[in-house]
């Protein structure tokens, strides 16, 4: 089971589906939610999250921006990264990759795709 996984997405309904289908079978302790990468950056210095799932096409700071300040970081430097966004081409796909994500799901997304991602990465979990 993975500790605490951070939640990085506009959609409440996005949210919604993804605490559903981690919490659904007992992947996870805790979903921690936040609606933007701006409130995702004021999450990040205070608290550890053993995975984060973010999206790219947030207002404020996007997906890429968040997940270059978690690459840059020292205490979010090692946090599996798992992309969810609409944008599905290749270039999207290595783009995301490229900045340090560990993996990437193009929306729409089953929850068992959804799961089946969260458990590969759950292997990278640093401790």
């Amino acid at each position: 089971m993975i500790a605490r996984i951070l939640v990085v997405e506009d959609s409440s309904a996005m949210r919604a589906f993804v605490r559903a289908a981690l919490e659904e079978g007992g992947h996870v302790a805790q979903v921690v939610e936040a609606a933007s990468g701006f409130e995702a950056l004021r999450l990040l210095p205070r608290e550890e999250f053993a995975l984060a799932i973010v999206d790219i096409n947030m207002p404020d700071v996007n997906g890429l921006e968040l997940i270059k300040f978690m690459r840059e970081s020292t205490k979010h430097r090692a946090t599996p990264l798992l992309i969810i966004s609409s944008e599905a081409s290749d270039k999207d796909r290595e783009r995301g990759l490229g900045l340090g994500a560990d993996d990437y799901l193009a929306k729409p997304f089953t929850a068992e795709q959804l799961v089946g991602a969260v458990l590969r990465l759950s292997s990278k979990v640093p401790g």
